[in-house]
């Protein structure tokens, strides 16, 4: 990941260099791009340091939302470049002139460009398939890739036949794939921060799953939110039969319901407070 950080380093400040000199908002867009997946990259690498540090008193489940909040700078970065290219790439549309773009430099930075990112994506290609991290970093610098692409096909159009306007089309491409990508990371960021459960948990399914535990009557005040994107923690109050207690079967219980909860959703952290029925039904402020 260092070396695909240091790859995309280079190659962005050569499009962001190649884009002034050349005139060319594709190339401008594709740095904006770039930039965003920079600081993806960044994050992601500081995510794999940082979660390796323990939690503490003052930070009781580690270090890891760090990420969430990467991200949302991220998200932000891109909805800005977005934004100006598709205001500024419009203009260049509908003005006569179109904006003057000097097509051989603009196709020789954006073949630097392709070729930076196929080696960044062959670097990241093995860690894709087993880390989140690096397969969010392998997605980007892939987003990268196919910006590249469009500026290639602009800068042709230009050179052979004198269009320069298929450059402000080419920025608009690159506009359009980068607002899907800004929009899902603000979701993703604003579902952890506003600690909702996760899309991909069925909060009803794990009612269910606990429900066919022997000795649980009822299940209730049931949450589930995510720490950073894939790490999930869940707690909930769990009525159990009087037999239960009884005979001392509260241990084995509860190992069976965070086993459930680990091997059928994912889950490495998860509080039950087991209760019986007179508790339950006295108890304030319940909610399902």
């Amino acid at each position: 990941m260092t070396i695909a950080i240091a790859i995309v380093a280079t190659v962005l400040v050569v499009e962001a260099v190649g884009a002034f000199l050349s005139g060319s908002l594709s190339l401008f867009a594709d740095a904006g791009h770039m930039l965003s997946d920079l600081i993806g990259l960044i994050v992601a690498l500081i995510a794999t340091i940082v979660a390796a540090r323990p939690a503490n008193d003052r930070h009781t489940y580690g270090y890891r939302r760090a990420e969430v909040f990467g991200a949302l700078i991220n998200s932000l970065i891109l909805i800005g470049v977005a934004a100006f290219v598709t205001v500024e790439g419009i203009g260049r549309l509908v003005s006569a002139e179109g904006g003057e773009v000097q097509g051989g430099l603009m196709l020789a930075v954006a073949a630097i460009g392709l070729v930076a990112n196929f080696v960044s994506l062959m670097i990241l290609r093995g860690g894709a398939k087993t880390s989140i991290n690096m397969r969010g970093a392998y997605l980007e610098v892939l987003g990268d890739l196919l910006g590249s692409v469009a500026v290639i096909i602009a800068a042709a159009v230009i050179l052979t036949t004198g269009f320069e306007k298929a450059d402000a089309i080419a920025s608009l491409l690159i506009a359009a794939m980068i607002v899907p990508r800004a929009v899902s990371l603000l979701r993703d960021v604003v579902g952890v921060l506003n600690q909702s459960a996760p899309s991909a948990m069925d909060v009803q399914g794990i009612r269910d799953h606990i429900l066919e535990e022997p000795g649980v009557v009822a299940v209730h005040d049931v949450h589930v939110w995510a720490i950073t994107p894939g790490q999930y923690v869940f707690s909930a109050h769990v009525v159990v039969e009087q037999e239960v207690f009884a005979r001392g079967a509260s241990g084995p219980l509860l190992d069976a319901l965070g086993r459930c909860l680990t091997v059928h959703f994912d889950v490495e952290h998860s509080t039950f407070q087991l209760e019986p029925a007179e508790h339950a039904r006295h108890e304030e402020n319940q909610h399902s």
